[in-house]
């Protein structure tokens, strides 16, 4: 693989210990998945920024990394934390828990991360052209930016992307190649297919009938963009897809989804029964937030609902009067954060109701079981949360 002259010298510390430590990770993905060369990308985004997912290890791995000095060399955003910045306390989030979160966000900050701390940076200021290469974690962000945007960026991990923004670099193999981007599998669906659940249960059983594969989903070209964020998780959740498309071609495999298939996946994620409503696996988007309001016609809750939105949203949603609207029916919003990466347990929470099979898959992974949950419908959600008391 090809490197220039200055990677190679990073390699051998000549620029410090950070940039040695970004050169040779990204030196060696190249390696390992045959890249040709290093090329520079316009935008990095950065996962792992929970402390319930990355513990004293990440934070200590953060730390010592940004005390090399080492800058972003392009523009990059961080994942959710573990909480609301602002409103931990709120939450239930325990204390010690905060202080370790802000010591990761403060790392990341040092090193010129952005703290949007979002699942959805294209939402939030980080919105890349067609045909721009990036270096990308989180998988409901890449699949998105790749299949709706246009964007070219492979599935990276946490610490490849946070390489990738230190450097402005990232190895060339996967997504950022145009023959690794054609269609693989051609998806026929049957039945009418529409809101976020239903288009989250059908990325998950396509995810998981592709594997890694490009998947073919003519019969979504005229799906909203929230069903579509909605599309983008639940294939990266149970499979290794980094992309969708529209286009198909002669010959390839073809898997037919009818609904009472997506209704089966539904089924058998939901564990429980009740508990407190989440939405916002992937964050709302200002639409979003504006029909949840708009679904609860003046009516407060009488149950336990938290929303779940980028602070980008947030503020949008707070000029316009949204958050000041829900919160008067006793909603609580949320930003920086989601029920995915928070500490659920230590908070009291032991169900939760939602329309993300991501989340419904990765709340009982994380948790072994221990906090349950229900799938349904967004306008079912919000019905639980006016007609079921907290």
């Amino acid at each position: 693989m090809r490197v220039e002259r200055w990677i190679e010298a990073a390699l051998d510390g000549e620029y410090g210990e950070g940039l040695r430590i970004a050169s040779r990770m990204l030196v060696a993905i190249g390696e390992a998945f045959e890249a040709d060369r290093l090329i520079p990308v316009r935008s990095c985004h950065i996962s792992g920024v929970s402390y319930r997912t990355i513990g004293e290890p990440g934070l200590r791995f953060l730390e010592d990394l940004a005390s090399s000095g080492v800058k972003a060399r392009v523009k990059a955003t961080m994942n959710p934390a573990g909480m609301d910045m602002s409103k931990w306390a709120e939450m239930g989030v325990p204390e010690n828990f905060a202080q370790k979160q802000f010591k990761i966000v403060k790392a990341l900050e040092s090193m010129g991360i952005e703290p949007t701390l979002t699942c959805t940076p294209y939402l939030a200021g980080n919105s890349p052209d067609v045909g721009s290469h990036l270096a990308w974690a989180e998988s409901s962000a890449v699949i998105y930016v790749n299949s709706v945007l246009g964007a070219m960026t492979n599935r990276e991990s946490g610490p490849s992307a946070l390489a990738s923004a230190l450097t402005g670099l990232t190895p060339r193999f996967g997504m950022h190649v145009n023959e690794c981007r054609r269609p693989t599998h051609l998806v026929e669906v049957e039945g009418n297919i529409e809101g976020a659940l239903m288009f989250s249960a059908l990325g998950y059983l396509v995810g998981r009938e592709v594997g890694r594969g490009v998947p073919s989903i003519p019969s979504v070209r005229g799906a909203s963009g929230d069903e579509l964020k909605a599309l983008s998780a639940g294939l990266g959740t149970s499979g290794g897809v980094s992309m969708f498309t529209y286009k198909t071609q002669r010959g390839l495999p073809r898997i037919k989804v009818h609904t009472r298939e997506l209704l089966n996946i539904i089924e058998k994620l939901s564990t429980g029964s009740g508990g407190v409503v989440c939405l916002g696996c992937p964050h709302l988007s200002l639409a979003e937030v504006r029909y949840v309001l708009e679904l609860l016609k003046g009516r407060r809750v009488r149950g336990t609902l938290w929303l779940f939105t980028s602070r980008a949203v947030y503020r949008r949603a707070s000029s316009k009067g949204l958050v000041q609207a829900l919160e008067r029916l006793g909603v609580r919003v949320f930003k920086d954060t989601c029920m995915v990466v928070a500490p659920l347990e230590d908070m009291g929470v032991k169900s939760i109701v939602t329309d993300s099979c991501k989340a419904a898959h990765y709340v009982k992974l994380i948790t072994g079981g221990r906090v349950q949950v229900s799938l349904m419908s967004r306008e079912e959600c919000i019905k639980e949360a006016i007609e079921r008391e907290a």
